[in-house]
């Protein structure tokens, strides 16, 4: 992980429109220009009034003023600092209303730079823009935004032996993480299983690679280069890590479709997390919670352990990867990750569960 943080930084700006902006990061501080509103409007359909023309007015005493109609978001007109309800005014038929309740200059009345002040900072480079984000954005009147760039991804398929359909499979669930981190799939390129085809690959990519066995080892170590091959991970180990002849990262994918899935999670995704803005972290909600059951794992190797939930609150170890594949996420609420330090927790221990609910 320290490797793949050191290799990649966030990438370069572009400006995109609004609409087309949710999700993306945005590459630099939007301020305000002017205050927003520019000027006191109506919070709420009803009758523009002068807050001291209503003094002293009740059912018993009701106060004819003349009738200003105004909708939400209307500028109040000269004079007026008020706003009444519709509800709370009766017409009359020679352009009046009368009034039964006074009303405080400021009632209803959104106020000149309510939402933002002069310069107010109303986006912080980094945020990723939701539709609130966007919302505020159309009010202040943009029409592009600054994000950082998608990072394009490739993915090299090593087509399977005889039998082995895996890779395939291993080739839809990393589109769909690529998409969720944010990145764009350039292409998705079939290569023989021997060195010179995935070498030859890996020389014309513009973006993460994907090897099964020693052979795209050999030809990342051939075509570029081999920063680590084989990770104290569990599922995992057979993972690589390495660069391009031009420098751009690669990430050797297991052929197992649970090993593939973790190295995704724990190191081409955070690049790809990393290259396009977003938090570095695996993208999901974590909690602390309570094991009802020992979790045990095995010393020297950095777990990734399936949970569900238990009652109370707390939360009870599935079998394993190793023993069950992809089933382990698909039937677990969260997991844990187990240091390569330690040889699990005991039954009562307090620990950060990831949820799948946002994975």
């Amino acid at each position: 992980m320290a490797w793949v943080d050191a290799t990649t930084e966030s990438l370069g700006p572009e400006d995109v429109r609004l609409p087309a902006a949710r999700g993306r990061v945005l590459a630099e501080a939007i301020h305000a220009l002017g205050p927003i509103p520019c000027e006191n409007r109506a919070a709420l359909d009803g009758f523009a009034i002068q807050a001291s023309a209503s003094l002293g007015a009740s059912s018993y005493n009701p106060i004819r003023l003349p009738l200003i109609g105004v909708n939400a978001g209307d500028a109040l007109p000269a004079g007026a600092d008020a706003v009444v309800p519709l509800q709370l005014a009766e017409r009359d038929d020679q352009a009046c209303i009368e009034i039964v309740e006074p009303v405080a200059a400021g009632d209803n009345v959104e106020q000149q730079g309510a939402v933002a002040t002069i310069g107010a900072t109303m986006a912080p480079a980094g945020t990723r823009l939701a539709a609130r984000h966007i919302g505020l954005l159309a009010v202040a009147g943009l029409s592009l935004v600054s994000v950082v760039r998608r990072p394009r991804v490739q993915i090299l398929i090593v087509k399977p032996t005889k039998g082995a359909e895996s890779e395939d499979a291993n080739a839809s669930m990393i589109r769909v993480a690529v998409e969720r981190d944010g990145g764009v799939i350039g292409e998705c390129v079939a290569v023989e299983r021997d060195q010179m085809a995935i070498g030859t690959a890996l020389i014309e990519t513009d973006g993460t690679g994907r090897g099964t066995n020693d052979h795209s080892a050999a030809a990342l170590a051939g075509a570029g280069e081999l920063a680590i091959h084989g990770v104290a991970l569990c599922p995992g180990e057979t993972a690589g890590l390495g660069r391009t002849v031009s420098g751009l990262p690669v990430v050797l994918l297991p052929g197992a479709p649970a090993s593939c899935l973790w190295v995704y999670e724990l190191f081409a995704g955070r690049a790809i997390r990393r290259l396009g803005g977003r938090v570095a972290e695996l993208p999901c909600r974590s909690r602390g919670m309570t094991t009802a059951r020992k979790i045990v794992s095995s010393l020297g190797m950095t777990e990734i352990c399936p949970v569900r939930f238990g009652a109370a609150g707390t939360i009870e170890p599935l079998p394993s990867f190793a023993e069950i594949g992809l089933m382990a996420a698909v039937s677990a609420d969260g997991f844990v990750i187990v240091p390569q330090g330690s040889e699990g927790y005991p039954q009562g221990a307090r620990l950060t569960v990831y949820l799948y609910d946002e994975c």
